[in-house]
């Protein structure tokens, strides 16, 4: 995390317990509940986001994708002379 100031808010409605939970864990570690919150969503963030930045390809599909990279397809029809189209409009 930056060390730049801390101006935003996030606000959370949770009820008696989950709150009085929350803030004996916090107290446990010594540490407010903001900061016991941001220790455990920052990283739950990010690994949520990586996760879903993740293609996963079978090793079939991986092939697949690969040969298509070193040997791409003619291209033909429509495709072709929209690309052509695109060419000569903005090149």
């Amino acid at each position: 995390m930056s060390a730049s100031s801390k101006d935003s808010r996030i606000d959370l409605r949770v009820t008696a317990e989950q709150k009085a939970l929350l803030e004996k864990a916090a107290s446990q570690l010594g540490v407010s509940l903001s900061a016991y919150t941001l220790l455990h969503l920052l990283p739950q963030a990010q690994k949520d986001l990586e996760e879903r930045e993740k293609l996963i390809l079978t090793d079939r599909d991986r092939d697949l994708f690969l040969s298509a990279m070193a040997n791409p397809p003619k291209l033909q029809g429509k495709l072709k002379s929209a690309i052509a189209e695109y060419r000569n409009k903005y090149e």
